[in-house]
């Protein structure tokens, strides 16, 4: 029975975790159809930088997460500016080729992050100092307070995301240009600045993910590959575009990685999801709830 709820406990807090990165990723294709393969090392970097703002300049835990998910939003606007808006303005390139070009450009500045990162960092894994200290008991199982404050944390952020795309004028904005692009300029918007704003967004869910995670079990550079997988997985399984099938998804991939570590190997926790990933892909090549 302890060994169920322990499951159940790490399994949701990483879940949540997973759900909150997955949530930007979705948002960013929904809305620009690009899918960012340096995801992993958004959320790397802001794990990595929190960690030396506190360990190295001494600023307390929540100063240094703040800079944290700052250098997320930093980053993310970079992939933006140097990787992908440049292929989307390029004459050179077909249209139709573009989004392999950016799946590409965004495979390689993810291995660019990662490198730089084990560059200045070195590749030793890091962790945050937790957020709320003390230990809490659910249901018997003695269970750090953080862990539960990061579920909490990553669902009221996804609940404030909710309320800002459905019940605000840019949030409608941003709704309109993932459904139909040209509907956006009936608001009052131009798509690139639908674009910056989502890109923005993105890279606060990506920061606080990287730097909550950091603070949960840990971060190093060589995580960026299994961040990204995971989040890729969880898109394609949930549907790509649907925020409601990545929630779900990061569920299924969080529960199932949770119940590998704890009943096999930990280093096998993301083959389950991998081999899900390819059934349905050839059962139900748009996901859960994808629209295409």
């Amino acid at each position: 029975m302890t060994l169920v709820m322990q499951i159940l406990v790490d399994g949701f807090v990483i879940s949540s975790l997973y759900a909150l990165g997955a949530i930007g990723f979705t948002i960013i294709f929904g809305v620009s159809g690009v899918l960012n393969l340096a995801h992993g090392g958004i959320l790397v970097v802001a794990a990595m930088v929190a960690w030396y703002m506190g360990a190295n300049l001494g600023l307390g835990v929540y100063p240094a997460c703040l800079v944290g998910i700052l250098a997320g939003i930093v980053m993310a606007y970079l992939t933006y500016y140097l990787v992908v808006s440049p292929i989307e303005r390029s004459r050179r390139i077909p249209a139709e080729e573009k989004e392999i070009f950016i799946l590409t450009a965004t495979l390689l500045w993810g291995i660019m992050i990662q490198e730089m990162l084990a560059y200045i960092f070195s590749s030793n894994p890091i962790s945050v100092p937790r957020l709320v200290p003390g230990i809490t008991n659910v249901f018997g199982v003695h269970t750090p307070t953080n862990e539960l404050a990061i579920g909490v944390v990553s669902w009221l952020v996804i609940l404030g995301l909710w309320f800002f795309v459905n019940k605000t004028r840019f949030g409608k904005a941003i709704l309109a240009a993932s459904i139909n692009p040209r509907g956006v300029s009936l608001l009052g918007f131009e798509l690139s600045s639908i674009h910056r704003l989502v890109w923005g967004l993105y890279g606060l869910l990506a920061g606080l993910a990287g730097v909550l995670l950091a603070t949960f079990i840990g971060a190093s550079p060589t995580n960026v590959g299994d961040l990204t997988a995971s989040a890729f997985i969880i898109v394609i399984l949930g549907g790509l575009g649907s925020v409601p099938g990545s929630l779900l998804a990061a569920y299924i991939i969080g529960f199932i990685e949770t119940l590998t570590a704890y009943l096999s190997d930990p280093s096998y926790r993301t083959l389950p999801a991998l081999f899900m990933l390819i059934i349905v892909i050839y059962l139900r090549p748009q996901g859960l709830f994808g629209r295409r």
